[in-house]
């Protein structure tokens, strides 16, 4: 391998075009305006809109200049999507360097490292998408949700280890500094007691989302899922066995919402001295939790380790699945139901 990580990106949707431009060359203004009608109807993703460099790019008067983390090391080789348009789109942002595959299979292919991206989906298709490039031995990232069910996380960390190929997935929101320095501040509130947090909804890829960042703020080992539903709300609320970290009382997701800052999340955490509250806007904050995975994935690839932080993600599923048996029965249900 050389000092430079080949990347094959499958699926060029807004995460593979989130996380691309952090790792690798690429032309700020074709990433801006990647075809002469940005607001074609027949795009099928917002960054052919420009949506995702105008939170790169901040500075309106120097759409050059970046204000998020580059980390680097990295050339998108290969890439491929179901919409061809799409990538076609993303080998020019890409300086025009990838070869557009005909099938996902083909980007396991002369790469250093598999990268497949999902930023709306449930992870049902990770499996398949993962396996050519673990079978060739390939490090591959796997975006969050890791996939649908437990059993499918445990398929592809099996192939993994049979072919030694390390593997990784997580959420962004599992490594957002703005969270770990909101975490840092719990000695202030003395004993912790109750804690919430506003969610992405129910389904998968934003439900996994909040579950990261209760395991970011508490800790692994999340016990018990319940699930309580109103015509207005659903509330998912999380307990912890005897953690020391995690607050007595549980954690309660709100998952709707209403009308929010951009992605906006907010959490508080109530203690017996005093509370503290925080609110992150959003995409506005995670380049930062970005930057930090794409190192993870970095010395993933360099020393042929998977992450001991997987674990977690693979957790997060459980948790899903538990709160898909809780939302059906109205009953709380163990997650190491879904991980024995």
């Amino acid at each position: 391998m050389s000092d430079v990580i080949r990347v094959g990106l499958i699926r060029c949707d807004t995460h593979g075009l989130w996380y691309g431009p952090m790792m690798a060359p690429h032309d700020p203004l074709v990433f801006q305006r990647p075809k002469p009608n940005v607001d074609d109807p027949n795009n099928a993703y917002s960054w052919q809109s420009g949506g995702i460099h105008m939170l790169f790019y901040a500075h309106y008067g120097y759409p050059t200049t970046m204000t998020v983390p580059y980390v680097g090391g990295f050339e998108i080789t290969k890439l491929w999507d179901i919409d061809r348009d799409a990538a076609q789109q993303a080998k020019a942002v890409f300086h025009g360097v990838p070869e557009v595959c005909d099938s996902p299979e083909q980007c396991s292919d002369d790469v250093d490292l598999v990268f497949i991206a999902d930023c709306n989906f449930d992870g049902a298709d990770h499996v398949e998408l993962a396996t050519p490039g673990l079978e060739k031995g390939i490090p591959t990232y796997v975006d969050k949700p890791f996939a649908d069910t437990v059993a499918n996380c445990r398929k592809m960390v099996d192939l993994a280890k049979n072919h030694g190929a390390p593997i990784f997935s997580a959420s962004i929101l599992r490594f957002e500094p703005a969270w770990e320095q909101f975490r840092d501040r719990l000695p202030e509130i003395g004993e912790v007691n109750f804690a919430t947090f506003s969610g992405y909804g129910t389904h998968p890829a934003g439900l996994v989302h909040t579950v990261s960042v209760t395991q970011l703020m508490f800790g692994a080992g999340i016990s018990t899922v319940q699930v309580m539903e109103t015509p207005k709300q659903t509330a998912v609320w999380l307990d912890y066995d005897d953690n020391p970290r995690a607050p007595k009382k549980g954690v309660m997701i709100h998952t709707e919402m209403g009308n929010r800052p951009f992605t906006g999340l907010a959490g508080s955490v109530y203690g017996s001295f005093t509370d503290i509250n925080k609110l992150v806007l959003g995409d506005r904050q995670y380049p930062w939790g970005t930057a930090e995975i794409i190192r993870k994935i970095r010395r993933m690839v360099e020393t042929r380790t998977t992450p001991s932080e997987l674990d977690d993600m693979i957790e997060a599923i459980a948790v899903v699945a538990a709160f898909r048996e809780s939302s059906s029965n109205g009953q709380p249900v163990k997650v190491s139901n879904y991980l024995e």
